[in-house]
């Protein structure tokens, strides 16, 4: 009777999160709110709370932060990497004094300590690669001059999470200083190690992995991601970061490959997590921090427009450019989610958890207006008007008197 009604619910779900997928992408919007809202629909405290399936979700949302974590190391090659890292790097130090200084302030502002103030940093920080790269797509600006300074501003962030995640998981675990500071130097060998192999035996590694089989590439890829972010979790280091590494260091063909397999598998697991994520939040928690959330993407979209347009403008972009690189950036979501899904689950503070789902509804939903209208909004605004008449000089007669 019990796997019954767990077949039910879960099936039911899944459903569901595909309808919806289907009318966020009729009207060309991200699904990530609408996945929330699923789950605050089917959490404690919404429409139809689960039970017997609610394990089973969480194990699948585990599945999910993996799962993403994995595609975005199997964008980049490790020389990649280094070499953004290497021209980019001021980009990605304002990018985080701008952005993460905001969220660390509001958890201050809000007596929540500072573990909280460095988690709620990371919400503020980290710009949703899903979400920007469809907006991208679906403006046609793929080719754009500026397109590459925001990929190397996302990639930045990226790298920065590889260092973010293991500090922000020993800190909610309540570690103390050697053992956080031993799990972080834990995380940056192993970050280091792996792109020093990944450049040195990349090749090798990747024909070790490779099949003509899409099956056996398939289990191969997945079974050793999951294997090796359990091994990461283990040391308390992060699943996520884990995952990360083990898609940098697959390249080539194999990259192409697992990346084509495992799309589909990322987008079913990732929505469940979404939904995980909002199962966890009371509805009626959202209401008391909604002013708070709204300020704070106020003020974290302000600051990610000019972010955009500092570093277009160091690239020698033109100032439209500049504007466009800004609006692009300011959507957030899944890392988001991720970074305040460590929080909630260690039970950090009961409001964190509310403040970052409608900080992150408000901005997914922001985030393609500002990448569309920022720009011509800018131009507008600062260039004059052709049809205002320019004021006529008169110059008055010289009085003989005065000759």
């Amino acid at each position: 009777m019990h796997s019954a009604v767990l077949l039910i619910e879960f099936g039911s779900i899944i459903l569901g999160l595909g309808l919806l997928g289907r009318f966020a992408a009729r009207f060309r919007l991200s699904p990530i709110p609408l996945y929330l809202l699923a789950g605050l629909a089917f959490g404690e405290g919404g429409l139809l709370p689960l039970g017997a399936s609610e394990e089973f979700v969480s194990i699948g949302a585990e599945i999910g932060v993996i799962l993403l974590l994995l595609m975005l190391g199997l964008e980049y090659t490790a020389g990649d990497l280094v070499t953004n890292l290497k021209a980019h790097y001021p980009s990605g130090l304002v990018d985080g004094a701008l952005n993460a200084l905001p969220g660390a302030a509001a958890a201050l502002l809000l007596g929540w300590g500072p573990v909280a103030a460095v988690v709620l940093a990371g919400v503020t920080w980290i710009s949703s690669s899903g979400v920007i790269a469809k907006v991208l797509g679906d403006l046609g600006r793929v080719g754009n001059r500026e397109t590459p300074v925001i990929l190397s501003v996302l990639v930045l962030e990226d790298l920065a999470m590889a260092v973010y995640l293991p500090i922000v998981t020993a800190l909610v675990a309540g570690a103390g200083l050697l053992a956080g500071s031993l799990t972080l130097a834990i995380a940056l060998g192993a970050a280091g190690l792996v792109l020093f192999t990944a450049v040195r035996y990349g090749r090798l590694i990747s024909r070790f992995v490779s099949s003509d089989d899409p099956e056996k590439l398939l289990l191969v890829v997945l079974g050793l991601t999951i294997l090796v972010a359990g091994v990461a979790q283990q040391l308390q280091v992060s699943a996520a970061v884990g995952a990360f590494l083990v898609g940098i260091a697959l390249s080539g063909e194999v990259a192409e490959g697992a990346h084509t397999l495992l799309s589909p598998l990322r987008d079913l697991f990732a929505a469940v997590f979404f939904v995980f994520f909002g199962l966890h939040t009371d509805p009626a928690s959202i209401p008391p921090v909604l002013l708070p959330a709204l300020a704070l993407a106020l003020v974290t979209a302000a600051t990610k427009i000019a972010t955009g347009y500092w570093a277009a403008r160091r690239a020698g972009i033109s100032p439209k450019g500049r504007w466009r690189t800004g609006g692009a950036l300011v959507a957030r979501g899944e890392f988001s989610i991720v970074i305040a899904g460590l929080a909630v689950s260690a039970g950090t503070e009961p409001s964190l958890g509310p403040l970052a789902t409608a900080y992150v509804l408000i901005l997914v939903i922001l985030g393609p207006l500002t990448a569309r209208y920022t720009e011509p909004l800018a131009t507008r605004l600062t260039t004059p008007r052709a049809n205002t008449p320019t004021p006529r000089r008169v110059t008055e007669p010289v009085s003989r008197d005065s000759a």
